[in-house]
């Protein structure tokens, strides 16, 4: 199995599926669920429920048993549901010891699934990822899927938190019809849209005004306000919404054509801050033009920043910095939300700290 998107289960957890009904075995720290192979096993099934709950390792090489075939660990591979939890068997240093051979595997984070930012590169297993947690299917659309699904606030950040990755890099099918390419956005998009009415209404505030300090001031104060407090209503639209706007980024993080905003979501956006904008800034028409301006282009310079620490190679500085925005994803969701500094996860008591030679 090729993707990592999978929950980590402790020994209890394992050891509980040990009857007919649900037979779960390990090998090393991976977890496989082998029910649906008891009346298949050449042995009987009873010979599987011996080692239920178990490491099966050792049997499995043991020739005086009976030697396993290559469709025996395929049968394994399709069956993996999950990772032994740190702790099981955990070394200090964040892998874990093998128990058929003593060897060190990788730790795996149990709520991302990963252990690393290389994981977020791995092609998920499909067909085994939805089995496993029930959440979409990418063989299809997503969007219908979100909307339909029914899914409870709880369930869906747990589950949209769970890095996946569409197989060889490609984008998910989101609608499936005539508005995919409107999903779709590459970077150098962003500037080339925004930039010139961005330019357009700060040349209108200075002719209202007449001078630059002012003119600066005001597109200073839009762009540091340039911020998205989220708010998750838990119903279909709020869950649409959110998966729309930020949710499929969390869910498929290395698609490069669903992580800066398209355009076309943005306009409906702007619609509102433009509003608010002239709502604070009621007493000059001009002040709250150029603070918008400011906004915009804040919205600008984060997405631009957003794509670049996940796709391309960057100086020293940005490399940490991608480091602390990709263990964002990987490792913890909840803290780590600066994507051009870190300087706000420090001031908001948010700030992601971790140790990358060993996560």
């Amino acid at each position: 199995m090729s993707g990592r998107t999978l929950p980590t289960l402790t020994i209890d957890e394992v050891e509980s599926h040990n009857s007919a009904k649900s037979c779960y075995v390990t090998v090393g720290r991976n977890v496989y669920d082998v029910t649906d192979f008891l009346d298949s096993h050449p042995g009987g099934a009873d010979l599987v429920l011996d080692w239920a709950g178990k490491d099966i390792g050792a049997i499995l090489k043991d020739e005086a048993s009976h030697t396993h075939s290559e469709a025996a660990y395929e049968v394994l591979d399709e069956s993996l549901v999950g990772y032994l939890a740190s702790g099981n068997g955990a070394a200090a240093n964040g892998t874990t010891k093998d128990g058929e051979n003593g060897t060190e595997q990788q730790w795996v984070h149990p709520r991302t699934g990963m252990s690393c930012e290389e994981d977020l590169s791995k092609d998920t297993d499909y067909n085994a990822d939805y089995k496993t947690h029930k959440f979409l299917d990418l063989n299809k659309p997503l969007f219908m899927q979100i909307w339909n699904g029914g899914f409870s606030k709880e369930f869906y950040l747990d589950q949209v938190h769970r890095p996946r990755h569409y197989k060889g890099g490609e984008s998910a099918p989101l609608f499936g019809n005539f508005l995919e390419p409107l999903s779709k956005t590459p970077w150098w998009l962003i500037p080339l849209v925004w930039w010139p009415p961005i330019s357009y209404g700060v040349s209108v505030a200075f002719q209202g005004f007449g001078s630059v300090a002012p003119v600066a001031g005001y597109f200073g104060f839009g762009l540091a306000f340039w911020t998205l407090i989220d708010y998750l209503p838990d119903n279909r639209v709020g869950i649409t919404a959110h998966f729309l706007l930020h949710g499929i980024h969390h869910y498929l993080p290395m698609d490069r054509y669903r992580l800066v905003m398209p355009p076309t979501l943005f306009v409906v956006l702007a619609a509102p801050f433009w509003k608010f904008a002239h709502a604070i800034l009621f007493y000059n028409w001009y002040a709250a033009t150029a603070a918008f301006c400011g906004g915009v282009f804040g919205y600008t310079l984060y997405d631009m920043t957003h794509y670049f620490l996940h796709h391309q190679n960057l100086p020293a500085y940005y490399k940490e910095l991608k480091k602390y925005h990709l263990a964002h994803h990987f490792l913890d969701y909840e803290n780590g939300f600066g994507v051009t500094s870190a300087f706000w996860d420090k001031i908001f008591g948010t700030e992601l700290v971790y140790n990358p030679k060993t996560n």
